[in-house]
């Protein structure tokens, strides 16, 4: 009896470990490092992999983030997403002014190759607009539908 009930327990024991440990099976330990030494106090940290590319999504400071990796562990972008009293005045200021008949729906603050850029989508009933901030003075259009 003793013998039966310490298999099973092995058993699970062995099931669970595998199965946690299939979350990180993709992504190589390069990678898993570089994140670990640029984000120690990163907390509930989630992993999905393409095949090139490596995103992690985790919490820092209360705020959640995404890291975006290459295979040899090089960390390619930051993205959080932001309020709009989080931009730049000058890119504040704009979106009001040229944009006063939209909503925002989202906006993104993506930080990458030591230049921080914004990105809004803005709507209103007939369009949707997605917007890069060139630097901190203004916008470009993006991307643009019709509804």
């Amino acid at each position: 009896m003793k013998k039966s009930i310490l298999t099973w327990v092995l058993l699970l024991t062995v099931g669970l470990s595998s199965t946690f440990a299939h979350k990180l099976e993709n992504v190589n330990e390069q990678v898993i490092s570089s994140f670990k030494k640029d984000f120690a106090s990163a907390q509930d940290v989630s992993w999905e992999k393409t095949k090139e590319i490596s995103k992690a999504t985790f919490k820092l400071n209360d705020q959640v983030m995404f890291a975006y990796y290459a295979e040899d562990g090089n960390l390619l972008a930051v993205i959080r997403n932001i309020v709009s009293g989080q931009l730049p005045i000058n890119l504040l200021s704009d979106l009001k002014k040229n944009y006063a008949n939209y909503w925002i729906s989202d906006l993104f603050e993506m930080a990458a190759d030591n230049s921080t850029s914004y990105y809004v989508t803005v709507q209103n009933g007939d369009h949707s607009v997605v917007l890069k901030s060139i630097g901190s003075t203004g916008w470009e259009t993006f991307k643009k539908e019709k509804k």
